[in-house]
């Protein structure tokens, strides 16, 4: 059997493929599925049958007192002579099912619960059904989707089903974010010669995306592609954000290019991915090109484009030209949201001009736009990298007020203003309280406390923030890790470089470019 890409990279377990996938477009006139199953149940015979009439003359007649009655005698047997009695009525089929689990539930099985979904996506109430499957699944039984996909399979044929039925659960896994069973459903699917609707192709792939499979998602295109279920736009503009987000550029650019071809106009959400792929490898220039193209296709730049690209030059320390794009933005009647102001904000803040950022946020207050932590995250960066403590704590206790509570930005841009002061104990404080309220530190809190007690000669200190980043399996920054062992060598503390030396390497920790004989180097000279 051919193997292809979306089968190497599934993330199902080895679901099996056409054999003619990998060699062109799938023939469906020139193949031949699997035959679909054809199970019988028996006849109802004496009580059985008495049971299945009395009931379904009471359900026609909508008796439900007289069948409150039978509920004791209801079994998994007569439940789906009645429901293939009533098929052709979906709202007393569902009224039936629903009674029943509120009646007897332990008269309801994986078949009669594949009969209503029969019923249902017959008459296209795939809603109902999805909420029925969602029901069904959360049970959590590891070897149920398989069984249920079976006895859906089996009943078809009884039911007179539409194929839908397997699309809708073949959605329901994509939207429940059941990968390995959608995977293994789409793969089923095509061995009986069902093929799923393009929406539930875009729900597979939109959560394909949101679980950061961009390689999985662009192997299933292809296997689109090659069953010829024809993508729509929304296809498209995911397969183009799927390129963007594993570098390929020049591929989203060429998706962009095939769509007029393809019979689909690109829409706003088209450009603005390209838009955010270009800015996210810092091709600014290539990014306003693309905001021009737009323009010149007559769509007009929205919120998330001038976001976009505000983020894009804030990001690369290009704040002039941000400004230039907001006030571009505001121009053009484009109100700016809590995104844009935040943007900017922490822009400045990162470059330590608090000025600015508290007149944006007095902008932002004007406007009525609604702040949130990051916001004042961004503020409090400001007022940290300018040494600006007291007034950065100011903000803080306004967070209490505001009903805000301080995330990990907001203890990483305390810990950064008490490092510049060179209040390295302050900051490793503020640190375990990060700890305590449940935060985790990321590499550049390490990086700025190490740095300061190394800056205040307090190797002991950036010793014990050391052994922190080993616990988490952080790998410290070769530069101050270098510092870091030379300063404690000139200190005659050469037991406990080679101790955390030992550490590092036991636990892998050891960085690039730390070269530890260069160091004892560095010490002989100072020394002579």
């Amino acid at each position: 059997m051919s193997k292809l890409p979306f089968r190497q990279i599934s993330i199902a377990k080895e679901p099996t493929f056409m054999k003619s996938s990998i060699t062109g477009n799938l023939d469906r006139r020139n193949w031949n599925p699997l035959p679909i199953p054809h199970r019988t149940i028996p006849e109802p015979k004496g009580q059985d049958l008495d049971f299945v009439n009395v009931a379904n003359s009471h359900l026609i007649h909508s008796d439900w007192a007289k069948l409150n009655s039978l509920a004791n005698g209801l079994t998994a047997f007569r439940v789906k002579h009645i429901l293939l009695k009533i098929q052709q009525d979906y709202l007393l089929s569902l009224e039936f099912f629903n009674w029943i689990g509120t009646q007897k539930p332990t008269s309801h099985t994986l078949e009669t619960h594949s009969m209503i979904l029969h019923i249902l996506t017959k008459f296209r109430k795939f809603k109902s059904a999805e909420s029925i499957l969602r029901k069904i699944l959360v049970s959590g039984s590891i070897d149920l989707p398989s069984k249920l996909f079976e006895a859906i399979l089996y009943s078809y044929r009884l039911c007179d089903s539409s194929p839908r039925v397997f699309d809708s659960l073949f959605k329901t896994f994509a939207h429940m974010k059941k990968l390995r069973n959608a995977t293994d459903t789409f793969c089923r699917m095509k061995d009986y010669g069902f093929f799923p609707t393009v929406e539930s192709c875009n729900a597979y792939v939109s959560s394909l995306l949101d679980l950061h499979r961009a390689d999985v998602a662009l192997a299933f295109y292809r296997e689109m592609r090659h069953c010829r279920i024809s993508p729509n736009v929304y296809t498209l503009n995911m397969v183009m954000s799927a390129y963007c987000k594993v570098g390929k550029l020049e591929n989203a650019v060429e998706v962009l290019g095939k769509m007029e071809s393809m019979g689909f106009s690109p829409t706003i959400v088209s450009y603005n991915t390209l838009i955010s792929g270009h800015c996210d490898k810092g091709l600014l220039s290539s990014a306003m090109k693309f905001r021009n193209l737009m323009a010149k296709n007559g769509l007009h730049p929205n919120v998330v484009t001038f976001n976009t690209l505000i983020d894009g030059f804030c990001k690369q320390g290009k704040l002039p030209e941000a400004n230039r794009i907001f006030s571009e933005m505001k121009a053009v009647n484009v109100a700016p949201n809590t995104v844009t102001y935040n943007t900017l904000i922490n822009g400045y803040g990162q470059a330590g001009n608090s000025e600015m950022g508290s007149r944006l946020f007095e902008e932002m207050s004007k406007h009525r736009v609604t702040a949130d932590i990051l916001t004042y995250n961004g503020l409090i960066l400001g007022l940290c990298k300018e040494g600006k403590t007291k007034k950065a704590a100011y903000l803080v206790k306004e967070l209490d007020k505001k009903n805000f509570v301080p995330n990990a930005s907001t203890f990483s841009a305390l810990v950064g203003g008490q490092c510049a002061r060179r209040n390295s104990d302050r900051a490793f404080l503020l640190y375990k309280s990060m700890i305590r309220s449940g935060y985790h530190p990321d590499e550049h809190t390490f990086k700025m406390l190490i740095s300061s007690f190394c800056n205040n000669r307090d190797f002991d200190g950036a010793v014990e923030v050391l052994k922190e980043m080993f616990e988490r399996h952080f790998v410290p920054d070769s530069g101050i890790l270098s510092d870091l062992c030379l300063g404690l060598h000139r200190c005659g503390k050469e037991k406990l470089v080679e101790l955390l030396c030992s550490e590092m390497e036991a636990r892998r920790l050891i960085p690039q470019g730390f070269d530890m004989a260069k160091i004892i180097c560095c010490r002989v000279e100072d020394e002579s």
